[in-house]
């Protein structure tokens, strides 16, 4: 096969960026301003290092918000933003901005963080890495799917998606041009991923390509 499906991992570090924020007026100008990996890492830190919970917590603007400000209702609006809907982190930081702005305009006044609990900004460092797993066909995913890290499989679903901004996920894109399973690749992306664990996410996979490997085989 020309083109095999090669599995890759990835390790994660985080940097602090020297950014911090004691209301919503700096977090909402650091927002604007530090790079869309801060702003991936602070919407995505959970289902990178707790992807054994369901549901996943809230994103750090959200948690801080509400928690440190006490500013409940804004929390729970930022806690609500439907991350899977974007496809670019451009456009999930102009939700962010537009949710804060349209606050601090009805705003009266502008709490601020106990000394200690500022917002600090942070990023992911990403380090992709290839396996040993490589797939010539449906039978060989499916056989590999089962196996892999759940930081392979969150990769491919995942960071491929948003963070590399490709449109897709790895193992629609593949199965769709590369085996002509189109329609197996359109169900894998409609999932949604980010309501259950990486774990159960595998199990879901594995179901549907076990499904498609034996209805090709009746």
């Amino acid at each position: 096969m020309k083109n095999p499906f090669q599995f890759y991992t990835r390790l994660n570090s985080t940097e602090l960026l020297g950014v911090t924020a004691s209301n919503l007026t700096e977090l909402l100008e650091g927002i604007k301003n530090v790079s869309g990996s801060s702003i991936y890492h602070h919407t995505h830190r959970f289902l990178q290092q707790h992807h054994f919970l369901s549901p996943e917590p809230p994103n750090d603007f959200a948690y801080w918000i509400g928690s440190v400000l006490q500013e409940d209702k804004l929390g729970e609006q930022l806690a609500a933003v439907d991350i899977v809907q974007f496809k670019k982190i451009a456009d999930l930081r102009r939700e962010v901005i537009s949710i804060i702005e349209t606050h601090l305009k009805k705003a009266k006044s502008v709490r601020v963080a106990p000394e200690g609990e500022e917002f600090h900004f942070m990023k992911s460092i990403t380090f992709i890495m290839p396996t040993p797993y490589v797939a010539h066909s449906l039978e060989e995913f499916y056989t590999i799917l089962e196996k892999v890290s759940v930081h392979s499989i969150y990769f491919h679903i995942f960071e491929a998606r948003l963070r590399l901004e490709k449109g897709d996920n790895d193992f629609s894109e593949w199965l769709g041009q590369h085996l002509d399973e189109h329609g197996l690749a359109a169900q894998i992306a409609k999932l949604d991923p980010y309501t259950q664990t990486l774990e159960d996410l595998r199990k879901t996979l594995c179901r549907i390509v076990k499904a498609r490997i034996d209805g090709k085989n009746k």
